[in-house]
């Protein structure tokens, strides 16, 4: 047996060049989120945005058989980390973006994923995608039988097209950069009425232009303040039957598989948070005397809650990464491991970042330091992609109620 979380050449490369774009351009981001509405933030980062794409990430996040430069899970881990950690809104869009892409990759024909993915290869221009499942009214139930709605956006098939009325909320960059949609948006709807849930529920993919997708308004989120998350309709929205991904009604089960890879990425992202917040933190008690003899980190108090901030940390980071192997490697625990791995990143990232505040005393109340803009954007982690109270433990909890459930199978050593 080997256990070795030393970084491959390739990998620390990733690292390094991730690193150097966040400190280089990323940063520079920062200044959108101090735009009056939720809309000219999210507009005033796409130059931002197209250097990413220019530098080759987004390519970098698609698996190579799709014709990216993705190698797996872990490597968009350490991307992840270096870039959230510097900024989180810009990072979201594009990793919202992945997630859109999610159902094709994983669903799709290699028609369909030659026609679909063909404008996120490129290294040129900002094509956004979004995998439109959340609905106004929330969509921990989506598979609620009657007399729960569950997925309410419906589908119906007219002669080789099919038409889509509902409403989608949460999704990321959903109504592009002009209010008319995203390239592509992979709409989970309801293609059967009468059928049980499992047979339900189907993903089709819409492609740009599309008329019919009614932009309602841009969320104005506690954090992410210059990404975009708006709530929108589909009014007889008109898609191709051959856009329909995997199999008719089979919508539940390629939800699910694209949502295990991304839990194991929320951990990584509380990670970053974390991460810039302990850097911050440690600056800050090195220098600051607040009037008195010694700078603060002489004091017990600090040493010890900063070492305990440290230590979580570590503890997240190696979590999400075993994690995100399992993914890689389809590993019969990834579920549970992905899982875990997105409660306890999103959780101590809220956790640890206030009580650093705490070491930082009233100075972190000042936008001035990065504190509380870092807790803000750690807010959304327990509650987005599956919220930790109403479908990630929900899913532990089917987990342990099965009958072969192995205790030692996310540990290797069942």
């Amino acid at each position: 047996m080997a256990i070795d979380f030393t970084l491959t050449p390739p990998q620390r490369e990733l690292q390094l060049e991730s690193r150097r774009f966040a400190v280089e351009v990323l940063a520079g981001a920062r200044a959108a989120e101090l735009l009056p509405t939720a809309e000219e933030r999210f507009l005033a980062t796409r130059p931002v945005y197209e250097a990413m794409v220019v530098a080759g990430f987004l390519r970098k996040c698609i698996p190579q058989p799709a014709g990216g430069e993705n190698a797996g899970l872990i490597d968009m881990a350490i991307m992840a980390e270096e870039f959230y950690s510097v900024n989180a809104s810009v990072t979201l869009t594009m990793l919202g973006t992945v997630l859109g892409l999610l159902p094709i990759l994983l669903g799709g024909t290699p028609e369909q994923c030659g026609r679909l993915l063909a404008p996120f290869l490129r290294k040129s221009g900002t094509p956004l995608a979004g995998f439109c499942s959340s609905e106004p009214g929330g969509s921990a139930n989506a598979a609620s039988p009657p007399p729960g709605e569950g997925v309410r956006t419906i589908a119906k098939l007219q002669g080789d097209r099919w038409v889509i009325n509902g409403r989608k909320k949460w999704v990321s960059s959903a109504t592009g950069w002009d209010r008319k949609g995203a390239d592509v948006l992979c709409v989970v709807c309801r293609t059967a009425p009468d059928a049980p849930p499992e047979k339900a529920i189907s993903i089709i993919a819409v492609e740009r232009p599309a008329s019919g997708i009614v932009f309602e308004r841009a969320i104005e989120s506690v954090g992410h303040r210059a990404h975009l998350t708006p709530q929108f309709g589909f009014e007889n929205v008109s898609a191709p039957r051959h856009n329909l991904l995997g199999e008719e009604g089979g919508g539940l089960a390629l939800t699910a598989a694209s949502f295990t890879g991304t839990a194991a990425l929320v951990g990584i992202l509380g990670v970053a948070l974390m991460r810039a917040a302990f850097d911050f933190a440690l600056h800050f008690a090195r220098t600051e005397r607040r009037g008195g003899d010694h700078p603060i980190i002489e004091h017990q108090a600090v040493g010890y809650a900063l070492a305990d901030a440290k230590m979580t940390i570590e503890a997240a980071r190696y979590l999400s990464w075993r994690a995100c192997h399992a993914v890689d490697t389809q590993s019969p625990a990834a579920d549970e491991l992905a899982i875990q791995a997105k409660i306890y990143g999103s959780e101590t990232a809220v956790r640890v970042i206030t009580d650093l505040m705490r070491v930082v005393g009233i100075d972190s109340y000042d936008h001035e330091a990065p504190l509380g803009r870092l807790l803000q954007d750690a807010l959304a982690l327990p509650i987005f992609d599956g919220g930790n109270m109403g479908v990630r433990r929900r899913q532990l909890h089917t987990l342990l109620k099965r009958a072969d459930y192995e205790p030692l199978l996310a540990s290797g050593a069942a």
